[in-house]
């Protein structure tokens, strides 16, 4: 009887599997002859001979490792189950899906702007999407001296240079800084670009970038807020009669009763003199058809009615007599 028939087979499988888990490595002092390869959805198995690419077995699952596997192997393919130690070689389970996740920036990112001298500090939030995309690259740079990888990792790499980005990307072109979220969609577009060139060497690739919402500090987005409310109105004394109300309403105008009622009173009058200033330019305004009959007998009408003297001079205000000029001071009544 031979040596491996009293060896146990082994189970090659991605143990403890997680679901944000991007690899896995398999290893072990050696892959016994009679033991199994089990691929599972969404996973490809990818073995690994002194850090080299052996063979890449993408169909799920379970195979018997020395008829099924190892014939399809780079240099391992001549390997005999017949020494007495098994074969050594390493086996990464890679998570072939697409992975979602989220990002935030940790603190608030001050944007230069001409309207603040330090900056306009905003927050901003959203998600992002990534896959493996080359796994040379990957077993380079990440699976050579990791035995796993997770989502979380990712996240803190690309969270390292987000900050720099955005304030790139934000700055670019002159964007509102007050209506950001309006430019999000290219915003997102940009950092995503970038990333991915940042990913590049790690076999990872951007899939997606989207940017939730904006934040600004509370006093700021107060001023957008009511910005937004006044500009409904476009009037400069309507926007300060609204003011006023509002001030009253609240409480913020000091002084009392007193000061409520004159400021209301001042209101008045100035709603009033608006008043009296739109009939006067309707009147100015008017159509020659709206006018007075002016027949020839209304005009002699009107000759005549302006011909009457008045019972008092306008100059000096004494009783007029039936003289035509004025007794008093001789200014000339008709």
């Amino acid at each position: 009887m031979s040596l491996f028939s009293r060896q146990f087979a082994n189970v090659v499988e991605w143990q403890e599997f997680r679901d944000d888990m991007i690899f896995y490595k398999w290893h072990n002092s050696e892959i016994k002859k009679g033991s199994r390869l089990i691929i599972r959805p969404g996973q490809d198995a990818i073995f690994l001979y002194n850090g080299k690419i052996e063979g890449i077995f993408k169909d799920e699952g379970d195979y018997d490792i020395a008829s099924e596997i190892v014939p399809f192997l780079s240099t391992l393919k001549g390997f005999k189950f017949g020494f007495n130690s098994g074969m050594r070689a390493e086996v990464l389970f890679v998570n072939t899906k697409e992975f979602l996740a989220k990002w935030g920036t940790k603190n608030a990112i001050n944007i230069p702007t001409p309207q603040l001298p330090g900056g306009m500090p905003i927050r901003a939030n959203g998600t992002f999407n990534f896959r493996v995309n080359d796994y040379v690259k990957l077993i380079d740079k990440i699976a050579g001296v990791r035995d796993s990888y997770t989502v979380e990792d990712v996240r803190l790499r690309i969270t390292a240079i987000l900050d720099q980005l955005l304030m790139k990307w934000i700055t670019k072109e002159g964007k509102d800084m007050f209506n950001l979220q309006a430019n999000s969609f290219d915003i997102g577009n940009g950092i995503k670009t970038d990333l991915d060139m940042q990913l590049f060497d790690t076999g990872l690739t951007i899939t997606g970038f989207n940017i939730i919402s904006f934040t600004y500090p509370q006093e700021i987005q107060d001023m957008i807020n009511k910005n937004a409310s006044h500009s409904m109105v476009g009037d400069l004394g309507r926007y300060q009669q609204i003011s006023m109300t509002e001030g009253i309403s609240s409480g913020k105008v000091a002084g009392g009763s007193t000061a409520s009622d004159m400021a209301g009173m001042m209101m008045g009058m100035q709603m009033a003199g608006q008043m009296m200033q739109n009939i006067n330019n309707t009147m100015q305004g008017a159509s020659p058809n709206t006018s007075p009959n002016t027949s020839p007998n209304n005009n002699i009408n009107n000759q005549n009615a302006n011909t009457v003297k008045p019972n008092f001079c306008p100059n000096c205000g004494q009783k007029a007599a039936e003289a035509n000029f004025c007794p008093n001071c001789g200014h000339k009544l008709v």
